[in-house]
């Protein structure tokens, strides 16, 4: 099981498939990593590096009682791409809204 540690001590799990340009798949509120498959092995079978990770207090990362707020979202975003080596100059980040 692929994961690493958030500077303030979180553990979060990722899924990173195949090699080529990466797709960092961030998912909305209730959802997980697995919800991104169907589009994951898409683009898995068109050449790309797809990543998914759950955030913080969902699905296999850990369940915090705290740090659920933007703030916390995006640092554990940028603390998996640092921790892939991924730079902003040949990634794609693609997130779920839902209002």
């Amino acid at each position: 099981m692929n994961t690493f540690t958030t500077p303030d001590g979180v553990e979060i799990f990722y899924k990173d498939w195949g090699s080529g340009q990466p797709i960092v798949f961030s998912h909305g509120w209730p959802l997980g990593a697995d919800d991104w498959d169907a589009q994951m092995v898409f683009f898995l079978h068109k050449g790309f590096r797809v990543i998914a990770h759950d955030r913080r207090g969902h699905g296999r990362s850990s369940q915090t009682g705290g740090g659920h707020d933007m703030d916390h979202y995006a640092a554990d975003l940028a603390a998996l791409a640092k921790h892939l080596d991924l730079n902003r100059s040949s990634s794609t980040f693609c997130t779920q809204v839902i209002e």
